[in-house]
């Protein structure tokens, strides 16, 4: 063979090896969540995003971030290398703000052409997200940096892989969740106004100073709302305790609660007649998975159009509540039990409407956040009024 024929068979070989490095190193960047770069068609147009179904070009993208978070400023500088390997414009930026947790932000963000808006902090600043983009049709990225992170654990979120968690924000699948509404119709305030109505010259009980809880107002809540044990336990949660051992916290501020008088309610739901009962705790229900493997409400799904009613009570101190406990842990395996005389239980309802009345003030969250005492709150399910990222592989 002349020297040429050789030459011929080791260019052939380079090439090869050369076909066989770019395509490992394609394989490698796809498997990253690194988009190449979009092809150019027959008419000059750029091909779409793979996981958004719009023009990858033209979708801007705003980060909605809680300061006070740790990481913060890296994660920003992070966010905006992933737009850019992405070929996303450059995103919009907004800090949330004593004063407006994320709410007004996100509205600016969808006014000003944001497609997807990315919650970057914890179980409250998604609230504020999802409460400026619901009924938008604009999507919700989630970035969770907060000790429950509640949607994200229901969503099956990589929680603590900040590159996944960018890659399904930017370029994840699309899906429509219900969302919670929760309104007080009478706070503790009307304790005060009642009885001066009744006796002028009566002593009321003073009414709450200003800004110690939100105004009467709807709430959004995607996880779950409470009103009773629930509401006091996170109402009465140590912070400093819970920034060092997280969740747990919340287990450690319920024990003060384990001896507390049970509530003297009436519910009502939908629409139906008022029947009174004897309660620790109401839950409210748009999904049912906590931290640490619990599951308050296993039938609860974020896109059924329905909320979850979880009623409980608990008689005979400890052992009600180790038999409560019981249950709750026997749910995760779709195990329910009907035992009669139940001094620890938890009951099911499914509804669209509910009304909650309460003889005394009693404590209320949505998804961990205290809004307050109420006497009377209602709630309703939106459905599928909010769109989520989740991931599309």
């Amino acid at each position: 063979m002349t020297w040429v024929g050789w030459v011929a068979i080791v260019g052939a070989l380079l090439a090869a090896v050369a076909v066989h490095l770019a395509l490992q190193n394609r394989r490698a960047l796809l498997g990253h969540g690194i988009a190449l770069k979009p092809s150019i068609g027959a008419a000059g147009q750029p091909g779409t995003a793979s996981g958004a179904g719009s023009d990858a070009a033209h979708t801007l993208v705003a980060f909605v971030a809680n300061p006070t978070k740790p990481g913060v400023p890296a994660l920003r500088d992070a966010a905006v290398q992933a737009c850019a390997a992405r070929y996303l414009p450059e995103p919009l930026w907004f800090d949330t703000t004593e004063d407006d947790p994320g709410i007004g932000q996100t509205r600016e963000a969808v006014a000003r052409g944001a497609e997807v808006v990315i919650a970057i902090g914890g179980d409250g600043t998604v609230r504020a997200v999802a409460e400026g983009l619901a009924g938008t049709g604009a999507s919700m990225g989630l970035i969770p940096q907060g000790t429950g992170n509640l949607l994200a654990r229901n969503l099956d979120l990589p929680i603590n892989d900040v590159d996944a968690l960018l890659r399904i924000a930017l370029t994840g699948r699309d899906r429509k969740i219900d969302v919670g509404w929760l309104t007080v119709v009478r706070d503790e305030s009307d304790v005060a106004d009642d009885i001066a109505q009744a006796d002028p010259q009566a002593v009321a009980p003073e009414k709450t100073p200003p800004g110690t809880s939100e105004p009467a107002r709807d709430h959004i809540f995607l996880v779950i709302a409470g009103l009773g044990f629930d509401a006091a336990m996170v109402a009465d949660t140590d912070e400093e305790l819970k920034a060092r051992v997280g969740w747990i916290a919340y287990f450690v501020a319920g024990v003060k609660h384990l001896h507390a008088r049970r509530m003297r309610l009436e519910l009502s739901f939908d629409g139906r007649p008022w029947r009174s009962v004897r309660l620790r705790s109401v839950l409210i229900g748009n999904c049912g998975r906590l931290p640490g493997g619990i599951t308050l409400l296993p039938d609860a799904e974020l896109d059924d159009g329905w909320l979850d009613i979880g009623t409980i009570d608990t008689r005979g101190g400890l052992v009600g509540w180790a038999q409560l406990l019981g249950e709750v842990a026997m749910q995760r395996f779709g195990v329910i039990t009907d035992l009669p005389n139940k001094i620890g239980r938890i009951d099911h309802a499914r509804v669209r409407t509910m009304g909650v009345r309460s003889r005394s003030p009693e404590q209320v969250q949505v998804d961990g956040d205290t809004i307050g005492e109420a006497l009377e709150v209602s709630a309703r399910v939106d459905e599928r009024a909010l769109t989520v990222r989740v991931d599309g592989a």
